[in-house]
Order: C-alpha cells, then sequence, then structure tokens
C-alpha cells in the first residue's frame, strides 16, 4: 500500500475529534453506574438513549477523525473540502447531547436532535463522496468505503424517520425502521468501515505481508449483500429475505475473522505491545458477541442480546479503536510537530510517545473491569456489576489519559 502524507488534513481538525471522542467516553463509563441489569431491555429509554450516545459521541466521532485523516491519505487524492469538518465535529457533538436527551425523557427533542445530527453526517457524506469522485478508478478500498456510506445515507434517514415516530409525529412500524436502522448503520457502515479499515492499518501495524486477502473481499461482498436482503425484508415483509440477510451477514463476519488470523500468522512485529493486545482482546470478544448473537435467534431471549450487545460495544469497540488511537495518534502528533525538525535537531521516536505502565495498567483494569461485568451478568447480580464498572472506569481513565499525553506531547 503506497502512502502519502501529502494530502493529510492538519492536526488540529482530526485532534479536535479525538477530544470529542474522549470526552463522550469518559461521560458514557460513568453512566453505566446507572444501569440495573435485571431490568435492562431492547427498548429500555435509557439503554436507548446510553448507546445513542456511545456511538455518536465516541465511535462516530472516533471514525470521522480516522476518515479526515485516512481517507485521502490512501486514496492519494486531496479532500473536497477539509473546512467541512470544522462544521461537522460542533453539529454533531450537540445533536448527539439532545438526541441523549430526547431518548432519556424528552421524545420531543428526538427530532430536532435528529436533524441536527443528520446534517452533520450529510455534510461528512457529502465531502466523502466527492473526495470519492476525484478517484480516477476505484479500487477495492474505495469501493468499500463508497459502499458503507451509501449504506450510512440510507441509515439516516431511516434514522430521521424513526426520530419522528419516538417523538409521535409519525405512525410507523417502529420495529422494522429500527432492524433497518441497526443493520443499514451497525452492519452496513461500521462493519464494513472496519473491514476496510482493518485492510489496511492492522497489516501496516503488524507488518504483515504475503497474506491472500480474498477473504477480506468475500466477507466484503456478502455483508453488503446480507444488509441489503434484511432490509429489503423489512419493506416486504418477506421472512425468508430476513434470515437469509442474517445468514450472509455471519458468513461475512466469519470470512473477517479468518482474514484476521491469516494477518496474524504472517505478522512480522512479534512485539507484544499496547496494540497487540488490545486487537488481540476485541477480536476474541468480536467472536464471542457473534456466538451469543446466534444462540439468540434460537432461544429468542432479549438478555441474551443484551449481553451480546454489551460485548460488542464495550468488548470489541472501545478495545479496537483504543488499539488504533494508540497508534495513530501518536503518528499525526509526530508527523505535526516533529517531522519538521529531523535533520536540525533530536527528535523521539514514536515509541517514546506512548506511555507504556500507562497504557498497560490501563489495559489491565479494563479487562478485570469488562470479565467481571460478564461474570455479572452470568449471576444477573447489579452489586457485582457496579462494581465491574468501577474497574472499567479506571481503564478507561488511563486511556483518555494517555491519549491527551500523546497530543500534548512535547518531547
Amino acid at each position: 500500500m503506497n502512502i502519502s502524507q501529502q494530502f493529510a488534513p492538519p492536526f488540529k481538525l482530526v485532534g479536535s475529534f479525538f477530544v470529542s471522542a474522549m470526552f463522550i467516553l469518559f461521560i458514557s463509563i460513568i453512566l453505566l453506574f446507572n444501569f440495573d441489569i435485571n431490568s435492562l431491555h431492547t427498548q429500555n429509554t435509557f439503554v436507548l438513549s446510553w448507546v445513542h450516545l456511545f456511538l455518536l459521541g465516541f465511535v462516530m466521532m472516533s471514525i470521522f477523525a480516522s476518515m479526515a485523516q485516512l481517507l485521502p491519505v490512501v486514496l492519494e487524492v486531496e479532500h473536497f473540502s477539509i473546512d467541512l469538518y470544522y462544521v461537522v465535529n460542533p453539529l454533531l457533538f450537540l445533536g448527539t447531547v439532545i438526541i441523549f436527551f430526547g431518548f432519556y425523557k424528552y421524545p420531543i427533542l428526538l427530532s430536532y436532535g435528529g436533524v441536527i445530527v443528520f446534517i452533520s453526517f450529510f455534510i461528512f457524506l457529502l465531502e466523502s463522496f466527492l473526495t470519492i469522485k476525484k478517484v480516477e478508478k476505484l479500487n477495492f478500498l474505495s469501493s468499500t468505503v463508497l459502499v458503507a456510506n451509501v449504506f450510512l445515507l440510507l441509515g439516516l434517514i431511516v434514522a430521521i424517520i424513526l426520530s419522528f415516530v419516538y417523538s409521535g409525529n409519525l405512525d410507523l412500524d417502529i420495529k422494522a425502521l429500527m432492524l433497518s436502522h441497526i443493520y443499514l448503520v451497525f452492519v452496513g457502515y461500521l462493519g464494513i468501515t472496519i473491514i476496510s479499515m482493518s485492510y489496511i492499518l492492522i497489516p501496516m501495524f503488524w507488518l504483515s505481508h504475503s497474506f491472500n486477502n480474498i477473504y477480506l473481499k468475500l466477507a466484503f461482498y456478502s455483508i453488503s449483500v446480507g444488509v441489503v436482503f434484511v432490509v429489503l425484508s423489512q419493506i416486504f415483509k418477506f421472512l425468508i429475505f430476513e434470515y437469509f440477510g442474517y445468514s450472509l451477514v455471519l458468513i461475512g463476519f466469519i470470512l473477517f475473522i479468518y482474514q484476521l488470523y491469516l494477518i496474524f500468522k504472517t505478522k512480522v512485529r512479534k512485539q507484544k505491545d499496547i496494540y497487540y493486545k488490545y486487537i488481540v482482546f476485541s477480536i476474541v470478544n468480536f467472536v464471542l458477541a457473534l456466538i451469543l448473537v446466534c444462540i439468540y435467534y434460537i432461544f429468542l431471549n432479549d438478555y441474551i442480546l443484551i449481553i451480546a450487545g454489551f460485548i460488542f460495544l464495550l468488548g470489541f469497540l472501545i478495545p479496537i479503536i483504543t488499539a488504533h488511537l494508540y497508534k495513530i495518534i501518536p503518528f499525526l502528533v509526530w508527523f505535526h510537530r516533529f517531522a519538521p525538525l529531523v535533520g536540525k535537531e533530536k527528535v523521539p521516536m514514536l515509541a517514546d510517545m506512548v506511555p507504556i505502565k500507562s497504557s498497560d495498567f490501563g489495559f489491565v483494569f479494563y479487562l478485570i473491569g469488562f470479565v467481571l461485568c460478564l461474570i455479572a451478568f452470568s449471576f444477573s447480580s447489579d452489586i457485582l456489576f457496579k462494581s465491574a464498572i468501577s474497574f472499567l472506569f479506571i481503564g478507561t481513565s488511563f486511556i483518555i489519559k494517555d491519549v491527551f499525553y500523546i497530543i500534548n506531547f512535547k518531547g
């Protein structure tokens, strides 16, 4: 992969997204103390408010920051208008907060928050589409980004409709809309984005090469077609389409996991640094979440689905994003702050910018907290769950501290 820094955006732009993401992550972990695991269900208003705060404020902020940096770098074309990103961050932050309070207590706010978030996402998508348009010939990577963004656009349209349904302004099939929204955004956009970024980042950071990437491509096709079938099943009420779509998505993710295994086998870097630990941790949890989702469709027990969702959000998304924060942010800071000094004075190495002991402490506390959470779910023990969240909070605090340490690193 030929990567050029010529078209990279300024760090102050990307950094502002990371700062917002860390703030929302901190608030999200604190709010977990208010969860009662014996009364959790998929329609719980506090669960819905927390999930949207976490996904929009932490996950999407982190992805937008990464895409702002990686999209032009990998495609080797300049952003259509990088200044548009300066609008995306505050709008997304404001809309996320409004949606949180809308789900939590004031449903009338959902339509307002939904419109603000839609505007921020639309600006991001418009800029992304216009940037991709500048590519002379679409390759596999640019195709995945294009398809993922189409799914996100469709998911946003469904989300706007859902916000009006929740606020009482529309009367539509909320279950069908919700399932379509989840598959378009969670599976279609988030899943494919993770696949496309894994195609670049994991082999690059692990120094993996000479592996067959056919399974990654098959995973992309399988997941994309699966999402389309699930959405069509909700429009035309064809149950066979729905389960066919589920099967394709499951096959796609299995192929993706196998591709990661092949990348792992061919990696040259043997050092088990903080990136390695979080990546392995996230992949194990991703497999566990998939298994629980399959079990859910056998027994149709919502409690299993809640546990699978918890594992996916806190056991997969946070670790895999954290892993890449420990790699991406040091590089961005180094390139912005120290690259111009090369040859003029002594500059730090990238490894010098990551606080090793602090990152290890954070990982251990997070790991303990997460395992205790699973034990708490197994015994339906709310007291143990609150204790587990205390460990998660300490672990997350180390992660956030490290991110700000790296951002402000002076050498």
